[in-house]
This record gives C-alpha cells, structure tokens and sequence, in this order.
C-alpha cells in the first residue's frame, strides 16, 4: 500500500472509532473526547491529501496548525464548562444537563 492510502486509513479508523465514542457514551467528557477524535482523523486526512497533492503548499500547512489551535481551545473550553458542571451538580451525564437547555 501506498503511505497515502496508509494515512487514508489511519484518519478514517480514527474518525470511525471518535464517532462511535461520540455517540454511543452518555458523559460529557468521553462525548468530548469522541469529537476531538473525529477532529484528528478529519486532520489527519488533510494533512495527506495535501502532503500528496501539493507538497509545498504553506498555507494548508498554517490552516492545520490553525484547526489544532481551536481544537485546543474547544476542549479547554469544554473541560471548563464539565468542571462547573461537576461542582455544582456533581455529575457530568449528559441525561442530568437537561436543566441547561433553554
């Protein structure tokens, strides 16, 4: 195999495996957890096929590095909002957040 279709298959089993974490788990961390997975894998793809296609292309490199960056922040921003959570209510399930809709 070819190391394109190698990083094809390493960015698709990642998204697949961050799907199912995503929708099959009922706490707020693992949900977040399955996301950034799906993230990485959908990176991981990006970065190949522009490896593969145009290996001196600058700016898709900076937008990776840019993607990495808010995914950081995402979660920061989500383990910020599970901990609120947990303190005041001493749980992050998703079932018990219904109060928060609204």
């Amino acid at each position: 195999m070819t190391a394109l279709v190698v990083a094809l298959l390493t960015g698709a089993v990642l998204f697949g495996v961050g799907l199912y974490g995503a929708l099959s788990q009922t706490n707020l961390v693992m949900i977040m957890m399955g996301v950034e997975l799906m993230l990485g894998g959908a990176l991981v793809n990006l970065v190949a096929f522009w490896r593969f296609l145009h290996p001196e292309a600058y700016p898709g490199q900076m937008f990776v590095l840019i993607v990495m960056t808010v995914m950081a922040l995402e979660m920061a921003v989500g383990f910020g909002v599970g901990t609120a959570r947990f303190r005041s209510k001493g749980s992050v399930e998703m079932e018990e957040a219904r109060e928060l809709k609204g």
